[in-house]
Order: C-alpha cells, then structure tokens, then sequence
C-alpha cells in the first residue's frame, strides 16, 4: 500500500466511493411525490424514472471506466467521473422539467460509474484472494451506514431546501470524497502495468473473461443478485404508503432495515476467510428461498395489518442481509481469476450485472398491484435461479484443476 495511508483510512475511503451509488439513489426516494407533483402533475408515477434513468447511465457508463482507468491509471478517471456527475448535479438542480431532470440523472449516472468501477479495480490492485474478501465486506459493511441515513438526510433537506436542495448535498459529497482521494490515496496502477485503450484489445478481454466459467457464472448470479435490490429498491415505497400507510415514517424505517441488514458485511468478513466465498454465497441464497418461502405462506393467511408490517420489514432485512453476504463475495470471485485486466474486468462485471438488473427489475416494479405478492414471487424466483447457478458453479470448481 503506501505509508501514507493505513489500512483502515483505505477501507473508510473505498467504502465512501462504494456509497457515491447509494446516496444517489436511495436519498432520492422521499423526493419522488414532490418531484411528480412538481415537474409531472399529470402522471406523477413518472417521476420513478429518476430511480431508473440514474441506473441506466450508471450501467452505460460502466462499460467504458474500467478500460480508460487500464489506460491512465484509477485517479484521472475517478476525477473524470467527479466532474460529469457535479455539473450534472447542477444541472438537475436548475431544471425546471422533469425530462432535463431525467437527462441530468442519466449523464450523473454516468460520472458515478467512475467511483464505483475503480475502487473495485484498486482493489484487485492491492489486494487478491479471500483477503481481497475481506476488505470488500468491510468496506460494504461501512457502506451500509450510507443508505441507512440517506432517506432521512433526503427527507431533512427536502423539508429544509426543498427536493433541489438533495442535488446540492450530492455536489458536496462528490467533492469531498475527491478531495479525500486525491490528498491521501497514491496511484495504485503503476505505468508500467497499463493497457492502450483499444477495440480490439477490449473484445479480447471480454472473451476472456467469458471464456471462464467461474467468471461468467459470477456475472449471472450477481446480475440477479443486482435485480432483486432493484426490485425491492422500485417498490418498497409503494409498499409502505399503499398497503401499510406508513408514507412518513418511511425514511425511518428504511434506515432501520439497511443498519440492522449491515451486520451482514461484518458477519462476512469475519467467517469468508475460513469458510470461502462460494460456500458464503450458496448458503445465502439458500437461507433466503426459505425465508421467502415462509413470508410467502403467512402472508397467505390473512395476518392483522401490525403482524403483516412487522413480518414485510422482516422480510426486507433479510433480502438486504442476503445482499451483503452475496454482492461483495460474487465480485471477489470474478475479479479473482482477471488481476491482469482488473479495471476491464470491473467494468464488464458492474455493467452487465446493473444493466440486466435493471431489465429485470423494471417489468416487476409494474406488476404491483397493491400487495406485496409481486415482489415476493419476483424475489424468490430470482434466489432459485441464483442458488441453482451456485451448485452448478461448485461442482464445476470440483473438475476444474487447483
């Protein structure tokens, strides 16, 4: 690493570039009603577009940083993305439609995905391995502390600042973790290990990485991993204002379930190193089909409204618990076998998997129909799938040679 900077600091900083996506999604979401009442009073359903359209610029994005950051080096690329999402930031405050708020989020999106790739790039740099594990759950585990608080920072500006005031917060935050980085965090891409960014060079890689059968079935099973937090992501406000009535006190709730699911990240990191990131994740998706399955029957048999509540924050626990056991574990194994491509690697990976989420997710978040049965059915068809790509992923580890 460098003496500059401790371990510790590393993961603090790694985890506020991991939570650059979080804040600007999950902060958004007290601000829907008002910004449909807004800038689309004749359909304020739209204004979920804000969730999505941040995504889709994300995923597009995400398929060029992590070759551009093989050719400069992670720091000019990490910059790069700080300026695109600032300016758009600013321009999403000064619109006054909701279709150059959309434009706006889409080209943020796209400077969020710098963060987001590289730090996962600079990771597989200075780390490999269950280690590699390690550090990426304990800096998930810090992360989470971001979208615990985000929905009631969001709430407190709107009701401070109003729902412009959020892209404001968004500026500052983009600034700070910039100039964190740019003061403390050293190059970790040395010259002579980069890539010219070319064509053909990068449809070398992605063949590649497919090519691998760990990697790509990785990429498959964190795609739906990716889907069903995109989906309960899409429809837990509805949930909590159509069915449960508990629109205000959202935010809070929300906070709740992301704190008590980071435990998750921790509970990781101690037992990956002795117990392996395939097995971790097998047992994840496993322990979530039940607990689906289970919320599935009671909700089958008329529960009074509180015990309906109690049972859907449960529930919304796990599948966030589930989260934290999974996305870190999944990105170690397909980045593990592609150190010598990490930045490309990271960005096929993140595109992939947040590009299909989101095509996944979408089509789900309109079948609601005032009851939790669509997101229930949508998420545990999702953990079957992924569970069974798991055991298929370890009886092919058993073939492969060490």
């Amino acid at each position: 690493m460098t003496n500059r900077m401790s371990k510790a600091e590393f993961i603090a900083l790694i985890a506020m570039m991991f939570a650059t996506i979080a804040f600007s999604i999950d902060s958004m979401l007290p601000a829907l009603p008002e910004i449909g009442a807004q800038l689309s009073p004749d359909d304020i359903n739209r204004a979920q577009l804000i969730l999505t359209s941040f995504v889709l610029g994300m995923g597009i994005g995400t398929f060029f940083t992590g070759p551009i950051s093989d050719a400069l080096g992670r720091k000019p690329v990490i910059f790069g993305g700080a300026v695109l999402y600032i300016a758009a930031s600013a321009v999403a405050w000064a619109s006054s439609s909701l279709e150059l708020v959309l434009i706006a989020r889409v080209v943020q999106g796209l400077g969020a995905a710098g963060p987001r790739v590289v730090a996962m790039a600079i990771i597989r740099d200075l780390y490999s391995g269950r280690e590699m594990a390690r550090i990426v759950s304990i800096a998930m585990m810090i992360f989470t502390l971001v979208p615990a608080i985000a929905p009631m920072l969001g709430a407190g500006v709107i009701a401070l600042f109003g729902w412009r005031g959020i892209f404001v917060s968004f500026i500052l935050f983009a600034l700070i973790v910039v100039s964190w980085m740019g003061v403390r965090l050293p190059e970790s891409l040395a010259a002579e290990n980069r890539r010219p960014f070319r064509l053909p060079l990068m449809i070398a890689d992605v063949q590649e990485m497919f090519a691998h059968p760990t990697v790509r079935l990785s990429i498959f099973v964190q795609t739906l991993c990716m889907g069903m937090l995109f989906t309960i992501l899409t429809m837990v406000q509805p949930v909590y204002d159509v069915i449960y009535d508990r629109a205000e006190s959202f935010p809070f709730w929300f906070g709740f379930v992301a704190l008590m699911s980071g435990s998750a990240s921790l509970l990781n990191a101690a037992l990956v190193v002795r117990v392996g990131m395939r097995r971790m994740v097998t047992f994840a998706f496993g322990a979530q089909i039940a607990i689906t399955s289970l919320v599935i029957l009671l909700n089958m048999t008329n529960l009074p409204p509180n015990a309906s509540f109690a049972l859907f924050v449960f529930w919304q626990t796990m599948v966030f618990f589930m989260a934290g056991m999974t996305i870190g574990n999944l990105n170690a194994i397909a980045m593990e076998p592609m150190g010598h491509i990490a930045g490309m690697a990271a960005s096929v990976i993140g595109a992939i998997s947040t590009v299909l989420a989101a095509v996944i997710a979408a089509p789900i978040g309109l079948l609601f129909d005032g009851s939790i049965a669509p997101l229930t059915f949508g998420i545990l068809t999702m953990c079957v799938l992924a569970f069974g790509l798991m055991l298929h992923m370890g009886r092919l580890e058993e073939r492969l040679p060490a």
